[in-house]
C-alpha cells in the first residue's frame, strides 16, 4: 500500500537555492522501491505526466477554457500524449502543456511556468535512504509566487484542488515506477 504524507521541502532542493520567498509552499512525500537502482529524475518526470487520474486532465481542460478569457497561458491541446512522452527527455527548456523544465539534477527536476498573474514551480525530488540503495522517497514540493492581486484571487479556488491533486499524482507516479520495476 502506498502512503502519502505531508512533509517539508528538502533542505537541498533547488527551490531553496536563491533564498526566494514564496507566497505558497507545500510538500508531500511517498516511498518507493528502486529494485534495480535505475529510477532517476527523467523516469520520475515522464511518470509525472502519465500517472494522474483522468479527472485531473478534465480539470486542466476546464481551467484552460476559463482562464483563456483573462489572457493567461493555457496548455496546448495534446493529441498524441504517448508520442510526446516517448520523445520527452526531461531536459531544461522542454515543455509539456503548462509545465516547462526549469532545472534538473540527478536527484531533482523542477517543472513550472511563469505567467503574468503568478509563477509556480513543482519539484520532484528523489531522496535516497542512507544505508539502503533501493528504498527511496519521492518528495513533490510546489511553490507559488504571486505577481499581482489577480494571482491571489486565481489561487483561492485552485488551492483546495491542488491539495487533492498532488497526493493523487504522487501516488500514481510511485505506482507507475514500481510497476516498471
Amino acid at each position: 500500500m502506498i502512503t502519502i504524507s505531508k512533509t517539508k521541502m528538502p533542505e537541498t532542493s533547488i527551490l531553496r537555492a536563491n533564498n526566494i520567498t514564496y507566497d505558497y509552499i507545500d510538500s508531500f512525500q511517498g516511498e518507493f522501491i528502486d529494485k534495480f537502482q535505475n529510477v532517476g529524475t527523467t523516469e520520475i518526470g515522464k511518470s509525472f505526466f502519465s500517472s494522474g487520474p483522468k479527472w485531473i486532465d478534465i480539470l486542466f481542460e476546464l481551467r484552460d477554457k476559463l482562464v483563456g478569457f483573462f489572457g493567461l497561458k493555457t496548455s496546448e491541446k495534446i493529441t498524441d500524449r504517448q508520442k510526446i512522452l516517448n520523445n520527452f527527455k526531461c531536459e531544461k527548456g522542454e515543455q509539456i502543456g503548462l509545465f516547462k523544465v526549469f532545472d534538473k539534477t540527478d536527484d531533482e527536476i523542477i517543472l513550472g511556468e511563469d505567467d503574468k498573474h503568478l509563477n509556480f514551480r513543482v519539484s520532484l525530488y528523489i531522496e535516497k535512504q542512507i544505508g539502503n540503495k533501493t528504498d527511496k522517497k519521492l518528495i513533490v514540493s510546489t511553490t507559488v509566487k504571486f505577481n499581482n492581486w489577480f494571482g491571489r484571487i486565481y489561487f483561492l479556488p485552485v488551492r483546495p484542488f491542488h491539495k487533492l491533486i498532488v497526493p493523487k499524482i504522487l501516488k500514481g507516479i510511485i505506482k507507475n515506477i514500481e510497476q516498471q520495476n
